[in-house]
């Protein structure tokens, strides 16, 4: 029966209806809370039915059998709302064509799909359940590809228990495919037992989820056991916003808010007790401070914040024996050779570098941060030293190596990361082989990757970290290279003199504005000669959103400007119509349209496609691919389900389960674009981002751009940017402890 009414509705509820068809087609569907608009093809229904629901695991090609009611959408007419759903097997050999070919079952795609349902009909999935050896009688299938559905198809059943577990909790089928493939047979187990562990675990699945699953699974939602991870939870959120800690009032505060229940209020004093039982068994570290106040860590966060303070000290505290007189002579030739003039503030960060154990290089933009870098190492050379330069990123190391001429590697490369044992090959009792090392951004530097590097170098090596102060702190905890610096334990070579040929860039005077608080002079992009940075104004987001697709797609490319190549939106947030999610549907749909020889794959509400741009948003050491990369897929194997991304040189392959740690690049955030450089970047600044926009935000996004910037927005939310300044609101004592 395809629709029929149920008796089970209560009274005053639209009846239930039953109605049965295949899936002609996902609309949507939101990979977190399972949200899904499709559209079915019921049998005796002339037109395809929508159906509106949550759904953790929905593709083309399902069987299902729905409970629900009818209801008129203003808008988009009658849907069936969905209130129960059931997979059956496909009776229809379109449906079976249709369920193989979805991209469920690895080595299956659409052509092998048709291959196999027009060799064994509606006995198809009997075959493969439970004579898999015979597909080979398909065309074209071998013995390995059988190898391989084979095994995909009793993964995809192991998938499907865990699935069944956790539909009811709202863990996405993407979600249920990670945690079976990081816990395997032992997912149920583990996930019953302590299912806030997946929070920690599981890329994308946070607290709230966690929190759901384990009031579903009978865990008491005032039990200590919740409680506990929920402060091991706040303290990990906080991390992500830069903090290093939490005070303790704060954690508790948080606690109350976060923590409590209409029916299960959070008392304030549970948790302070709850505290000090957690430090005496070692779950978190309770540092007593000058003021009276107590510091709430996590213990990795306590420890390396500890550590990293102590190499810095043993650094700064041994400097080095050098003949001064030789030194300058040494940089009175050199200048003469190469016919260069030192500036005073230069000239002494050379001498400071010879004699420095370690030393910090900063300024901003036209200072020549650049120039004094590559004289230095230029001295280093002439001192016979063996020479390491990296950089957090790998357009910040190419970058590196093309100003200095010497090779230069990311920091994660230079540490050679072992994926064997999770762990960097060169650290402490095994250091690099280098007597100076270069480090270039060093205001991307957070807290872990700082203390690895740190780790890994000589106790007689010579240290150089460059980087513009000003810019935005790590995406990760910490602001090393500003608690370095006002720490005032490291000597700072700190140039400020804009010289007279970047005086001319109008990116480089403007963003010295900013610094100092003061408006830029934007010119209007109907004078596009007339300056490199340009202004759009656009009082909406959704006028920005049209005026950002206006120039990529119009303006830019009549003047001479490739916008695949060439051109990259900064955004201050992913949300809101002129947030990166948005644009970049709009500038995907623009850049990238759909095509028939381009192969394209549905994710959640979204769409990945050949030729996209995409970013890796987490540092994926198996890969060796880092937050913040960018890439261009090249290729889309739906039969394998794979997914093979070009970063630079080189190419990475994705299987769909890990798709979630890629996101469409064609605008990406600020703050992901640190460490990099574009010849054209456009900047959409509005008054909805308020709780965003800081100075550094805007001169961070500003001077990403190498040729030209475009500022869209109204001048009023320029204007709250850089009356902003939101340069100290981390939780950090690297600094203190420096002093101390």
């Amino acid at each position: 029966m395809t629709r029929s009414s149920s008796d089970t509705s209560a009274a005053g509820t639209p009846p239930l209806e039953t109605v049965q068809g295949i899936v002609e087609r996902v609309t949507f569907h939101a990979e977190d809370s399972g949200y899904t608009v499709a559209r079915l093809k019921a049998a005796g229904m002339r037109d395809l039915v929508t159906i509106v629901g949550r759904f953790p695991d929905i593709h083309a090609g399902q069987t299902l059998r729905l409970q629900g009611y009818w209801r008129d959408h203003p808008k988009y007419g009658q849907q069936l709302q969905v209130v129960r759903s059931q997979e059956t097997k496909p009776a229809t050999l379109t449906g079976l064509e249709k369920y193989l070919g979805s991209g469920m079952i690895k080595g299956i795609g659409p052509v092998t799909a048709k291959r196999i349902v027009a060799c064994f009909g509606l006995e198809t999935l009997d075959i493969i359940e439970q004579q898999s050896q015979r597909l080979q009688e398909v065309p074209g299938i071998g013995p390995a590809r059988v190898a391989i559905i084979a095994r995909a198809w009793e993964a995809q059943k192991a998938i499907k228990e865990v699935m069944l577990f956790l539909q009811g909790h709202g863990v996405s089928t993407t979600y249920a495919v990670k945690i079976y493939k990081h816990y395997g047979d032992k997912a149920i187990e583990v996930v019953s037992e302590n299912p806030y562990q997946l929070a920690t675990d599981i890329y994308g699945i946070g607290f709230i989820t966690a929190d759901t699953i384990a009031r579903n699974l009978g865990i008491a939602p005032d039990s200590d056991f919740r409680y506990t991870a929920g402060l091991l939870h706040l303290l990990s959120q906080a991390s992500e916003d830069g903090h290093c800690f939490l005070p303790r009032t704060e954690l508790i505060e948080r606690a109350v808010q976060q923590l409590s229940l209409p029916e299960y209020p959070v008392d304030p004093e549970r948790i302070n007790g709850l505290l000090n039982k957690m430090a005496e068994a070692q779950q978190l570290v309770i540092e007593p401070v000058d003021d009276g106040q107590e510091n709430c860590y996590a213990p990795a966060f306590y420890h390396t914040e500890v550590a990293l303070a102590r190499r810095l000290t043993n650094l700064a505290r041994h400097p080095v024996e050098i003949d001064a007189a030789r030194v300058q002579r040494w940089i009175d030739g050199y200048t003469q050779k190469k016919g260069i003039v030192l500036s005073d503030e230069q000239r002494k960060a050379v001498e400071q570098a010879a004699s420095s154990r370690l030393l910090i290089l900063t300024g901003g933009p036209g200072c020549g941060k650049t120039f004094t870098t590559r004289t230095i190492v230029a001295l280093w050379k002439a001192m016979g030293k063996s020479i390491m330069l990296a950089a957090p990123t790998g357009r910040a190391a190419q970058r590196l190596a093309e100003m200095t001429g010497h090779e230069a590697r990311t920091i994660h490369r230079l540490l050679a990361f072992d994926p064997s044992t999770m762990q960097f090959r060169y650290r402490e009792d095994n250091p690099l082989e280098a007597e100076a090392l270069v480090i270039d951004e060093t205001s991307m530097l957070d807290l872990f990757l700082a203390h690895s590097l740190f780790k890994a170098i000589p106790p007689d090596a010579q240290v150089l970290l460059v980087g513009d102060v000003d810019q935005l702190p790590s995406v990760g905890p910490g602001m090393v290279l500003r608690d370095i610096i006002e720490s005032e334990q490291v000597p700072v070579a700190h140039l400020t003199e804009v010289f007279r040929q970047a005086a001319t860039s109008h990116i480089v005077t403007n963003a010295h504005r900013i610094n100092r608080g003061q408006f830029p002079q934007l010119t209007p992009t109907t004078k596009f000669n007339a300056s490199d940075c340009l202004w759009l104004e656009a009082p909406e987001p959704a006028l920005g959103a049209e005026g950002i697709r206006h120039l990529v797609c119009e303006f830019l490319p009549t003047r001479g400007i490739d916008p695949v190549q060439q051109v990259q939106v900064l955004c201050p947030t992913t949300r809101g119509e002129a947030g990166t999610r948005a644009l970049n549907t709009l500038l995907q749909q623009a850049l990238n349209p759909p095509r028939s020889d381009k192969v394209e794959l549905q994710r959640g509400g979204g769409v990945m496609r050949v030729g996209d741009r995409v970013i890796q948003q987490v540092n994926d050491y198996q890969r060796e691919v880092f937050n913040g990369d960018l890439g261009t897929i090249v290729t889309i194997d739906l039969e394998e389900q794979e997914v093979t991304v070009r970063f630079a040189e080189r190419t990475v392959t994705y299987d769909y389960a890990d798709l979630s740690e890629l996101a469409l690049a064609w605008a990406i955030t600020i703050h992901k674009a640190q460490g990099s450089e574009y010849p054209v970047v456009l900047l959409p600044i509005f008054t909805q981002h308020y709780i965003l926009l800081s100075r550094n935000l805007l001169y961070t996004g500003l001077t990403r751009a190498k040729k030209r910037a475009i500022l869209v927005g109204p001048t009023k939310a320029i204007g709250m940017a850089i009356s902003r300044v939101m340069d100290n609101e981390r939780y950090t004592a690297l600094a203190a402890r420096l002093r101390a």
